[in-house]
């Protein structure tokens, strides 16, 4: 399911020529259908060449890693709807991670505590990303770049990247539950937030602002909308969803550590690219995101479970960004062709 601009901004921004097309209902399907056939035509190949791919123990550990992948990629897709980056997500994760270890080991607060602190400073961290950005004006890959080394660096320094390890044992028990055998509950925690943006985006004006923010800024100003608000509430979502994930792993781990975030920039961009968001704006794709998120797991624990080395994985990601985003780049051109088309044919008439 994707959503663009709707109902209550159509008519306002439809005036302006440089609003984003929005891809057709049958383009959308094909492109998640598409999606779900490669991910179908991985687990066939992986389930011959390796067996165990499809063992109770690998569906685990393949769910407990789709669930950080899926989040991962949510707080990406939150910025990307507004036509920015989130280069900071990692860092951002970490420090909740840290955080939270901190509050639970050291400070001793109770679980829920701690937890709902660290998705505060996940969300004020996106929060200042989201103010600095609409109030420089300077382009959000510069400011999120520049406060991933500072947020990055001032954790490191405060907790002098030391390994909380001894944490309350209910974090480890959570982490490593299993549901019908093979199934991590944090997965169903993943599709919970999936519901969520699913409303969001779908159902709310504020999911709409966010949208027209990304279509077309100056049409969206133009109407009424207002596009700074937008952009600092989509960091800040990604902000908490970056914690969010980086608390996941730690029930994955059963502790905090500094290193966690460091290799997530290449599956955020590649969920919800691969899904079917366009990296100009303006246009989401959640259930894609999903689907993008599964086909990434699924080619790490493929390519793990046949023993291949990890320099191949990267090798394999990085090849498949560069296809998503030539693919990102055809369904842009495609869609302003087809709109343009369509206004062709009705000055005709």
């Amino acid at each position: 399911m994707k959503w663009s601009l709707t109902h209550g901004f159509t008519m306002t921004l439809s005036v302006s020529s440089e609003t984003r097309a929005r891809p057709s209902w049958l383009a959308e399907q094909a492109n998640l259908i598409g999606l779900a056939a490669i991910i179908i035509l991985f687990w066939v190949l992986f389930t011959s060449l390796a067996p165990g791919f499809v063992s109770s123990f690998n569906l685990f550990a393949l769910s407990r890693s789709l669930a950080v992948d899926i989040v991962i990629g949510f707080s990406t897709m939150v910025v990307l709807a507004t036509g920015g980056m989130n280069l900071a997500i990692g860092s951002i994760g970490v420090c909740a991670v840290m955080a939270s270890g901190f509050l639970m080991q050291t400070i001793g607060l109770p679980i829920p505590v701690a937890l709902a602190l660290a998705l505060l400073l996940g969300a004020f961290l996106g929060w200042l990303n989201g103010f600095v950005i609409v109030r420089s004006g300077v382009n959000s890959f510069i400011i999120t770049l520049a406060s991933a080394s500072l947020f990055l660096g001032g954790m490191l320094i405060l907790s002098k990247a030391q390994t909380f390890n001894a944490l309350p044992p209910e974090i480890a028990a959570f982490g490593r539950m299993r549901w019908w055998g093979f199934v991590s509950p944090l997965l169903f925690v993943a599709i919970g937030l999936g519901v969520a943006l699913i409303i969001l985006f779908r159902f709310t004006a504020l999911g709409r602002e966010i949208l027209a923010a990304g279509a077309n800024a100056r049409a969206a100003e133009l109407s009424g909308v207002p596009v700074g608000r937008a952009i600092i509430i989509a960091h800040t979502l990604s902000g908490a969803l970056a914690a969010s994930a980086g608390l996941m792993l730690v029930f994955r781990l059963g502790a905090a550590m500094p290193s966690i975030g460091q290799d997530w920039l290449l599956p955020s961009f590649l969920a919800p690219v691969l899904g079917g968001t366009l990296l100009a704006g303006g246009y989401v794709s959640v259930v894609g995101t999903m689907l993008g998120a599964l086909l990434v797991t699924t080619i790490r624990s493929g390519l793990l479970v046949m023993q291949i080395g990890n320099f191949w994985l990267q090798l394999f990601l990085g090849l498949i960004l560069l296809f998503a985003v030539m693919l990102d780049r055809y369904r842009s051109v495609y869609a302003e062709r087809r709109s343009l088309g369509r206004k062709n044919a009705g000055r005709r008439a």
